[in-house]
């Protein structure tokens, strides 16, 4: 009895959720330094004869494309945030530990100081060199934490902070060698959704749905994981295995990530934290619900970004920060008290 009523609550929560989402979504496209009535909105919407050209071409090549991008840029980064801490089974744990955002700032660091263009498969050289540096970097991760077949968590997570550091360090050297290039480095390291199109939108959605799909495949594994290896093992679960996809899902999904928006950080870390103390540490119900909730923090944290200080855009990233370092340090707190 209990079990239906734990579904059903979560049931309800979810479509609750989802209309948020979209009701934020609307918002998002209304305000703006051209604002746009929910009367004229609807209009659009529709498709209505009376709507306004201008308003129409702002709201499709502009708004729309920055609040799906938002909203998936987020999804991804909270998914990768569920699965590395069902893994490592730290809540305190980040997609970011892999490498991928000291790797994608090293690649679009290069880009940017030597000036590098070209297009490969619809991408321009920064945000496809973000994603090859992101990539590269948790495999130089994982072939360093690897012992034979096996690769020990902690081994993993010492590889992922000295690679981090190293990638850190190289991509200072970097900066120092394209001073004129400084702004649009720091801009880009700090999260931007600022150039946003159609473009970016399509080359995330397929990792993120990919993603999803893999992740919720393993669900009751990672649930098996959480009583502990040795036990996951005995109950038929293939431990090395599980750990490669975990580790392959969260870096192509972080990866697709960071090379359309920059290094956005925090949400990998709160989003699965704050779901999991709603939803319960199931994963076959955490990872929906913390995509979801993922992406409509990142959406509400990039209208915050470009409106707040209008004209002037503030990097995403940083509106992140000051939602997700308060609530890092509050949860430091807590768990030093317990």
């Amino acid at each position: 009895m209990e079990a239906i009523m734990q579904k059903k609550r979560f049931y309800i929560w979810m479509i609750i959720l989802i209309i948020s989402v979209i009701i934020l979504g609307m918002i998002a496209a209304a305000i703006g330094p051209a604002g746009i009535s929910l009367k004229e909105l609807w209009k659009i919407i529709i498709g209505s004869n009376e709507m306004n050209r201008v308003y129409k071409t702002i709201l499709f090549k502009i708004r729309i494309p920055r609040i799906i991008l938002s909203y998936l840029v987020g999804a991804a980064l909270a998914t990768a945030g569920v699965i590395m801490q069902g893994l490592i089974q730290n809540p305190m744990a980040d997609p970011y530990i892999v490498g991928t955002s000291a790797g994608a700032g090293l690649g679009a660091t290069i880009a940017i100081v030597f000036n590098l263009n070209f297009k490969f498969m619809g991408l321009s050289t920064v945000p496809l060199f973000a994603f090859v540096g992101a990539v590269l970097a948790v495999f130089l991760v994982y072939q360093l934490a690897r012992q034979g077949s096996k690769v020990p968590v902690v081994h993993f997570l010492l590889a992922g902070m000295a690679v981090g550091f190293l990638l850190g360090a190289l991509t200072s050297l970097v900066m120092v060698l394209g001073i004129k290039d400084h702004y649009k480095i720091v801009y880009w390291l700090m999260g931007s959704l600022a150039k946003a199109s159609w473009k970016e939108v399509y080359i995330i959605l397929p990792y993120l749905v990919t993603g999803l799909f893999v992740t919720l495949y393993i669900a009751r594994d990672l649930n098996l994981i959480l009583l502990g290896e040795e036990t996951a093992h005995n109950m038929g679960v293939n431990v090395e295995q599980l750990k490669r996809i975990v580790l392959i899902t969260a870096a192509l999904l972080t990866a697709s990530a960071v090379s359309v928006s920059g290094v956005i950080g925090f949400v990998g870390l709160i989003i699965p934290h704050i779901v999991r103390m709603i939803t319960g540490p199931d994963h076959r119900r955490l990872i929906p619900a913390a995509s979801i909730f993922g992406g409509g923090f990142l959406m509400l944290s990039d209208t915050i970004a470009r409106t707040v200080a209008a004209p002037t855009e503030i990097p995403v990233g940083v509106i992140t920060a000051l939602f997700g370092g308060p609530f890092f340090l509050y949860q430091l707190r807590k768990s030093r008290k317990i």
